[in-house]
């Protein structure tokens, strides 16, 4: 790495080994729980940096978190609509398609949805869950947070827009937390393929624990990008046998820390072609600062020393900032109150600018990046 290299203020050049490796995992708990993973998957966690938990679910929760999702197309395709923005609702297509054609109206569509920022019951009950909680408490122990960057994603066919390259999670972060370990649970919505988008791992590339040197933007996204060859130098990637591509089940996920190199292939399904939805939910030591740029807190899952500690609707109400959980809430009620107190979130601004962007050489400008001028026009829905 170059001195030049040195400047940014993403790159520290350290190696926290010690946080994700083998010796990192934490006691396990001697009951048995709901949902724990099997010593095996555990051991592969920490090995490999990620591990596929197959058939975890029940169907009926992921059902729940679909339909929510449904109604927010509905309120989208309503004000885009209502704008003159689109042709028609499409309200007869369904729901892995309607997403696709609103987006083929009106470019960056799926942008918009995806900046609301609104976590309906259905994932703020998945992600709080015990059967989760009972796993992610295996991979970090007892004292467990929310972390505050969770993301709906919306990869329609064929769009830039949402296929992400090469990166590691803490790239989005402040290097203050570079030492801390968080879990990430991958939660596709379908059947995720190589043909759909689903995700690509550098195998093993956290046994470092550095994060490796990052740039920004990547083509005309908001996205921080890792070139392979950094991998490569800085993080003992073999780029011949160390890349694999890992489908996933409706109903299964992957967990992964925070150190490992990854991306979203590009969704190559054909004409309406079907919406890869995901959820990405993060979990870690809620007594750590949480690195997000001073921005936003997490929220408590789990004390080790209460064992009966649940967040509390005022928890929820702080952590989403009250008005979030007002305009949700709403959906369900008169379309008035609904179109009044969810204007304030709907933008058709398609940019998403953040502090990230700071961190990394800018080897690409483009309008994300031009937001950086308006330092306070930050739009990561993080929380």
């Amino acid at each position: 790495m170059s001195e030049e290299g040195k400047q940014w203020p993403g790159y520290t050049g350290q190696c926290n080994p010690e946080v994700w490796n083998e010796k990192a995992k934490p006691p396990q708990p001697t009951e048995k729980k709901i949902g724990q993973l099997t010593e095996e998957q555990v051991d592969e966690y920490f090995r490999e940096g990620v591990v596929l938990i197959e058939d975890y679910f029940d169907i009926a929760e992921l059902e729940a978190v679909k339909e929510d999702i449904e109604k927010l197309v509905d309120y989208l395709a309503d004000r885009l609509y209502a704008e003159g923005k689109i042709k028609s609702k499409y309200a007869e297509f369904g729901f892995y398609e309607r997403l696709t054609k609103i987006n083929h109206d009106y470019k960056g569509a799926n942008v918009i949805l995806h900046k609301l920022g609104i976590m309906p019951q259905s994932i703020r009950d998945l992600w709080s869950s015990d059967r989760l909680c009972n796993a992610v408490e295996q991979l970090i122990g007892p004292d467990i947070g929310g972390h505050p960057v969770w993301n709906l994603r919306t990869k329609t066919p064929q769009d830039e827009a949402t296929t992400v390259p090469w990166h590691q999670d803490s790239a989005y972060l402040d290097s203050s937390s570079y030492d801390k370990h968080q879990v990430c649970a991958w939660i596709p919505l379908l059947d995720a393929t190589a043909s759909n988008g689903c995700m690509e791992f550098a195998m093993r590339g956290h046994k470092k624990g550095m994060i490796a040197m990052h740039q920004c933007c990547d083509g005309d996204t908001h996205y921080v990008m890792l070139e392979k060859e950094e991998m490569a130098k800085s993080l003992d990637v073999d780029l011949e046998k160390d890349l694999e591509i890992l489908p996933v089940k409706y109903g299964s996920m992957l967990l992964f820390n925070n150190c490992i190199p990854h991306r979203s292939l590009n969704n190559l399904s054909g004409d309406p072609g079907e919406v890869r939805w995901s959820l990405d939910l993060r979990w870690q030591n809620y007594k750590e600062d949480y690195g997000f740029h001073g921005l936003a807190d997490g929220i408590t899952f789990r004390k080790g020393d209460d064992r009966s500690w649940r967040p509390q609707q005022k928890e929820w109400d702080d952590f989403l900032k009250i008005a979030r959980i007002t305009k949700y809430n709403m959906l369900e009620n008169d379309e008035a109150i609904q179109d009044e107190i969810l204007k304030d979130s709907f933008t058709l601004d398609t940019t998403i600018t953040g502090p990230w962007m700071r961190s990394w050489e800018l080897t690409h400008m483009n309008r994300h990046t031009d937001g950086l001028k308006d330092y306070a026009h930050v739009t990561w829905h993080s929380s």
